[in-house]
């Protein structure tokens, strides 16, 4: 006997199988009653990455037209058979269908989701205990490479730019797994006083560890089986199981030496996809 397996990735979904197209909307109703009703109309079969409601196009009968983005085709489809035909908040049937729009070629390639956007995934799925983050290393990284130089052009406020890296695990303690991500944040700031460079430098550390746990999470495949139970697989990298102590001496970042590290600091820069350039 076959068992379903849904497919779940962190990543936004484009696919035409995740997309329903709803109309037939009155036009009797506020933007935002439209969008609660629909949202919560549809929520009912599964997390939901958006909701967009949008007026009907110029010389077409007054009204709406929404569209709905699952994270699952299998929840799309159920939630498309369920609703199609059927009023709910208004009085003429809603019409709902899978979207057929097609994307260019050099679309296909779906982004990463927000932070936020995994968390909720993740929240929904596994339950708030279900996963955990710890931060590996979060380093100032602003003297490497061209970071950190001041600007010498005549007349011109001094600028500096500030970098920092962070090495974050995201941890699933029932299924034994875990994933490390990296990010990197940086930005050039006029001016060098403690007032201005302070909130700068608070604002990338936390641009970073986002950044880290969004490229953790890219690695993450839920797998829903039929019956309900999620399981969970990573797409470890080879350089994933390296122990942490055997980082030192084997990784380069753009060419800059490790030895500009301490030990205990493992930074990435973001130039280079995934994770780290191993020298064997």
């Amino acid at each position: 006997m076959e068992v379903e397996v849904d497919v779940i990735e962190f990543r936004v979904p484009i696919e035409n199988n995740k997309t329903l197209f709803v109309w037939n909307i009155q036009s009797t109703f506020s933007d935002a009653f439209i969008y609660e009703s629909i949202w919560n109309i549809f929520c009912n079969f599964g997390p939901l990455y958006l909701v967009k409601v949008c007026p009907n196009a110029a010389g077409v009968e007054p009204g709406f037209y929404a569209l709905v983005k699952y994270f699952s085709a299998a929840q799309a489809s159920k939630a498309q058979k369920a609703t199609h035909g059927r009023c709910f908040f208004q009085s003429s049937p809603l019409k709902v269908k899978l979207s057929t729009k097609q994307y260019p070629n050099f679309l296909h390639y779906s982004k990463p989701l927000s932070r936020s956007k995994c968390q909720d995934l993740a929240n929904h799925y596994l339950g708030f205990n279900g996963w955990s983050t710890h931060i590996v290393t979060l380093k100032d990284i602003s003297n490497c490479d061209d970071a950190g130089r001041l600007s010498t052009t005549t007349g011109d406020p001094q600028e500096i730019t500030l970098k920092y890296g962070c090495i974050m695990d995201v941890t699933f303690p029932q299924h034994g797994l875990s994933c490390r991500g990296v990010g990197v944040a940086e930005e050039t700031v006029e001016g060098t006083g403690p007032d201005v460079v302070l909130p700068k430098r608070g604002k990338l550390q936390r641009w970073a560890r986002d950044k880290a746990v969004v490229d953790a999470f890219e690695k993450v495949l839920l797998l829903v089986l039929g019956n309900g139970k999620v399981v969970v697989e990573c797409r470890v990298e080879r350089d994933d199981v390296l122990q942490d102590e055997d980082l030192k001496g084997l990784i380069k970042v753009n060419d800059i030496p490790w030895s500009q590290f301490d030990p205990d600091g493992q930074e990435e820069n973001e130039d280079i996809p995934w994770d780290l350039s191993v020298n064997m």
